[in-house]
């Protein structure tokens, strides 16, 4: 029998094995009750309010009190990425397409809801309960398109990034990052004029002509439903003609 690996502290108390003393006073306070109130400074303040003082100010103790449930902020901001999370949307017989497309799309909301959730590390593997929890339902999805296990969680990672990836332009735009305040971008069209006025035309040929054509005037500051949908869409496209190749090979080694 393979010996259990040892889960780090802030892995054993999300997933609730890290073992309970029945020695001493009961604990004031428990883990969901910090995070709860991590999460409500972030939604407020922003990750830069989100201190262990500011923490143990709003539940009432000591910040030296937080250490007995938290090592340190790192651990704080793992738990607090993935209990921001709200439970995934179940497949309840949708077909597969209907469901990722929901389930990517409800994850690029809930980023541009919590913005905050940007600034953390969230392209690590999902090792906590309720990410696991939509990587499981992802899965589950595609039972019975014919991809294999390790295909599927390809699947999965990669609309996981684009979801990322468009809450972070999205956000960029119209969260006021200073980046692109300072260069005057407030939309698509302010970035195409930008890009206009950089771009050699012996350097970046295609590119600077698409620019002059005006390309970028169409769209409305990246935030439009039908450019997130665009790329949603080719994904999509890329999963259904692999689930189709796999048929085909499925067909010809039964032949």
């Amino acid at each position: 029998m393979a010996q259990e690996r040892p889960l780090p502290s802030v892995l054993g108390r999300m997933w609730g094995h890290e073992p309970v003393s029945r020695r001493g006073p009961r604990p004031r306070l428990d883990l969901a009750t910090i995070i709860a109130a991590a999460i409500e400074i972030a939604d407020a303040e922003g990750l830069a309010g989100v201190s262990m003082a500011n923490v143990a100010a709003r539940v009432g103790v000591a910040t030296t009190a937080l250490y007995r449930y938290i090592d340190s902020k790192e651990d704080l901001l793992t738990v607090m990425a993935d209990s921001a999370a709200p439970l995934p949307p179940e497949p309840d017989g949708m077909p597969w397409r209907d469901y990722l497309a929901l389930w990517t799309r409800t994850q690029r909301d809930l980023l541009l809801d919590r913005p905050w959730l940007l600034s953390i590390d969230t392209l690590i593997p999902p090792m906590g309960p309720r990410r696991l929890l939509w990587l499981d339902r992802a899965l589950a999805a595609l039972a019975g398109t014919g991809l294999d296990d390790g295909e599927k969680i390809n699947v999965a990672t990669a609309l996981v990034g684009y979801a990322l990836t468009d809450a972070a332009l999205v956000q960029s735009v119209t969260g006021g990052d200073p980046r692109m305040e300072e260069a005057g971008i407030s939309g698509a069209a302010d970035y195409g004029e930008v890009l206009t006025g950089l771009l050699d035309p012996e350097t970046y040929p295609s590119l600077s002509a698409a620019m002059r054509s005006g390309v970028m005037e169409g769209a409305v500051g990246w935030v439009g439903d039908d450019d997130f949908r665009f790329g949603l869409d080719l994904l999509l496209d890329g999963v259904e003609a692999l689930i189709g190749r796999r048929a085909l090979r499925d067909r010809s080694d039964g032949e």
